[in-house]
């Protein structure tokens, strides 16, 4: 899948399940859970060793089913290891210049997290065509992408913390174009992370014509 391919997936599917986790088996009950509410974007998080081995099994057992990326890469070595396991794009919680080159290089989605406008414009004049807000997203809500947007109307913006179903309403108003979820996407079992699945699609279907 091409790079502007899987922009455009993350952006029509209006939703990212943020995973951490430690095992295959594990990740496959989430991986299906999410499925039951079309939520086929993942990201797993290299704050987990094995993160690697886990996107390559998905990888390989998913296949096209699925839209998997690497999250919490801090530099140009986590994100090449990534990559080399079927990464399909790659998430950072700050902007680094090295990981922003490799990326470019390899023709890979960046979504580094950034708190400031400065932040962001240093992040789009280096490649970026995607950026996370993050951790301000869990700070100040909502509002903060149309803060965000005033100056940079055409910016894509994942948001990170601070959704739930009963507000995701408010954030598709405010202009997100893509909204990471964790816990509700993540804990429990299936059948609960499945219900959490369906329950945001719809919140989805209802709030974007």
């Amino acid at each position: 899948m091409k790079k502007r391919e899987i922009i455009a997936r993350i952006v029509d599917e209006k939703l990212m399940a943020i995973v951490r986790v430690a095992t295959f088996e594990r990740a496959r009950e989430i991986v299906d859970g999410c499925l039951e509410g079309e939520v086929t974007c993942l990201e797993i998080s290299y704050t987990n060793l094995n993160a690697g081995t886990i996107i390559n099994q998905l990888s390989t057992y998913y296949g096209d089913e699925i839209l998997i990326g690497a999250g919490t890469v801090l530099d140009s070595e986590t994100a090449r290891h990534a990559i080399l396991n079927g990464a399909q794009f790659i998430i950072s919680p700050s902007f680094s210049l090295e990981v922003a080159k490799l990326c470019n290089r390899y023709l890979i989605p960046y979504i580094p997290g950034c708190t400031s406008v400065t932040e962001i414009v240093t992040a789009l004049e280096s490649g970026a065509e995607f950026v996370k807000a993050f951790p301000i997203s869990n700070f100040y809500g909502s509002q903060l992408v149309k803060v965000i947007k005033t100056p940079l109307p055409d910016l894509l913006v994942l948001s990170s913390g601070g959704a739930t179903i009963e507000n995701l309403p408010d954030w598709l108003n405010a202009g997100v174009d893509c909204i990471g979820i964790g816990t509700l996407l993540t804990k429990g079992t299936k059948t609960e992370i499945g219900a959490n699945a369906k329950a945001l699609r719809a919140q989805i279907k209802k709030n974007v014509k």
